[in-house]
Parts: structure tokens; sequence; C-alpha cells
């Protein structure tokens, strides 16, 4: 008897990697024809239908909702998780709750895994990898399918979906400006490489507090950490505090504040008297932190609470098949909330 495969199962077989089977099974002009003719070969020996069993979710209510998230270190997430489920179970829903660990392929078994008939439909935040990649295969596929699917965070305009974001530009913008006015001259930017949106987005907020006061963008001043930095490896904020002169840091998380600030602190600086730190995330991090960092607080718990609402209604909405869907992006205002590591007042 033909076993069922996925994905990972024709991968696996044909030792490619399930981007290509996905894009193969698509006919993307991406990939060679001898490579498509081989995976669409396998696949329909073995009667592969990418997300055959997902139609039901369009006819079949299972009052279940898939959430995928890229880790659980940041607070953010955990908040974001908090705010869908609280909503969902006052509406009489359940959440499943699936974490891709930053990983393109984790993020594609997962879906594959809740596409399954067991879920009404999908809320997530893009994995780093798959913003690298740029690939959004798996979640067309979905939504081609017509089941709803909502980003939040990390999005993409290559998906057409309902979506829930804060004004990262424009709130990153103001906490420079705000370390401008507090007199600070050489602001460092603490962020990570530019695929990854949400941090390209905040540096460009960064680049526009400058040319408000018309400064010259020094790229001396621009630190790019690895979006898995955890503060194992000082050397190479050390080796940033040492060769040049700053005397404020605006870092693109929570996580790259914190740590920075501990390096400067073990290199005898005074903050915020001699350097002064801005992060995002208000998180137990920022709150416990020794000093307090100001931070931008990203109302996780309200974005959640959003985006379940925004699912539920698009589940439970009765659509003419003939009518064209309209799809909505939600920006929620973000704050900036002042602490000991900036000079307030």
């Amino acid at each position: 008897m033909k076993r069922k495969i996925t994905l990972k199962h024709i991968a696996r077989e044909l030792e490619v990697s399930i981007s290509t089977v996905s894009k193969a099974l698509k006919n993307s002009e991406e990939i060679s024809r001898d490579t498509k003719e081989k995976v669409q070969a396998f696949a329909k020996l073995y009667n592969y239908k990418p997300n055959n069993v997902a139609i039901s979710l369009k006819n079949k209510r299972t009052k279940n909702i898939g959430v995928i998230i890229p880790e659980i270190v940041h607070h953010f997430f955990t908040t974001v998780f908090r705010g869908i489920e609280q909503y969902a179970n006052q509406k009489g829903y359940n959440v499943i709750v699936c974490v891709s660990d930053e990983s393109f392929d984790k993020e594609v078994i997962n879906m594959e895994l809740l596409a399954n008939g067991s879920v009404d439909g999908f809320i997530m935040a893009l994995s780093a990898e798959t913003q690298l990649k740029n690939d959004y295969n798996h979640l067309k596929e979905v939504t081609e399918q017509g089941i709803p699917l909502v980003l939040f965070d990390r999005v993409a305009d290559e998906v057409v979906c309902d979506k829930v974001l804060i004004n990262d530009r424009e709130i990153a913008r103001q906490a420079v400006n705000k370390l401008l006015d507090q007199g600070r001259k050489r602001i460092a930017l603490v962020t990570t490489d530019n695929y990854l949106n949400v941090s390209n987005k905040r540096a460009r907020g960064y680049f526009d507090a400058l040319e408000d006061r018309n400064r010259a963008i020094d790229e001396n001043l621009i630190i790019k950490l690895p979006y898995t930095y955890l503060g194992m490896d000082k050397v190479p904020i050390q080796a940033f505090f040492e060769k040049e002169a700053v005397d404020a840091a605006f870092c693109v998380n929570e996580m790259f504040a914190v740590h920075c600030m501990r390096v400067a602190q073990d290199m005898g600086l005074k903050i915020p008297e001699d350097i002064s730190f801005i992060g995002f995330t208000d998180g137990i991090l920022s709150q416990y932190a020794s000093p307090t960092l100001t931070t931008v607080a990203q109302h996780g718990q309200q974005m959640g609470e959003i985006a379940a609402k925004m699912l539920i209604e698009r589940v439970e909405q009765e659509n003419d098949d003939d009518e064209e869907e309209v799809f909505q992006t939600k920006v929620i205002e973000a704050t900036l909330i002042e602490r000991d590591s900036t000079i307030n007042g």
C-alpha cells in the first residue's frame, strides 16, 4: 500500500530542500526542468496532493486555531500568544501552538502538520530563515485553498492576508529623537541582518531621526549581531564600544540592549551618565535590568487579541465565492516607556 507522504518525505527521498520541492510542485521557473520532473514524478507515484486535506478546513469547523511563533525566548512572543489564547478561549476556540525555532523547514512542517483538518486557520509570525529565503509558497498554498491566515509582527508583502503590526519605523524614529533631545551626539545602532523586516524598519527609523536633525549617517556606529545572539560572546560588543566612542545606543530588541548595557558596565561606563540605552519590547528583562531599561512597549497582548479577532471573524464569516475578499492591515501604536537607562526629563 502506498504511504501518505509530505513535503518533508519528498525532500528527504530526493535529497533536496523543502523549498525546492514546494517550488517544483508549483512548476516554478526557479527550479530546473530535470528537478521539476523528478519531484513531480515522485509526487504522482505516491499520490501526493499539496494540502489535500486543507480543503476540509474551508468546510468544517474544528474550533481550533493554529499558532506558529519563531521562538519563545523573547518576552514579546509569549505576550502575543497570551492575547491570542485569551480572546480565542472567550469565543470558544482552542489554540494549538508550534514553535518554528527560526527555521524555514520547521515552519513548513508545522503548517503541514496543522493543515490536516485539525485547525480552522493560522496566526503566525515568520521565521528568520523564511525571510532570508524570501520563500512564502507554503503560506500562499494555504491561502489559495481559502484557509484564513493572519500574520503578525513579522509579515511579508508577498502574502495576501490579514496582518497586524506596530508602527516600528515611526516609534524607532521617536526613540532616537528622544536621545538626540537629551544631547546625545554619537548614537549607535545595534541591529541584525536587514532581511528581518522588523529590524529593517527600526533601522530606517534610526536613519530618519538622524536626517530630521541633518546628521550624517556614520556606518561605523552600526553594529550587526546575529538574530540568535544570546549574549554568550561579549567580544563583538566590547570591541565595538572600545573602537567607537558612543554616548547612546538604540537597540532593535530587548536582548541586545540588556547585553550591551552589561558590557558597558563591565568596561566601567556609567548608565545613563556616560552612555544611554533604548531597546524594544517591554519585557521582564527591561523591567528588572540594573539600571532599568528605557524601552518601546509593543503591546504584544493587544496584538494577539486583534490577530485572534481578525482570524475568528474571517473563519466565521459567510463569503460569496464570487465576492473578492478584502484584507486588512492593522497598525498598533507602540509606546516609549522611559526608565533609568536614559536621562529622563
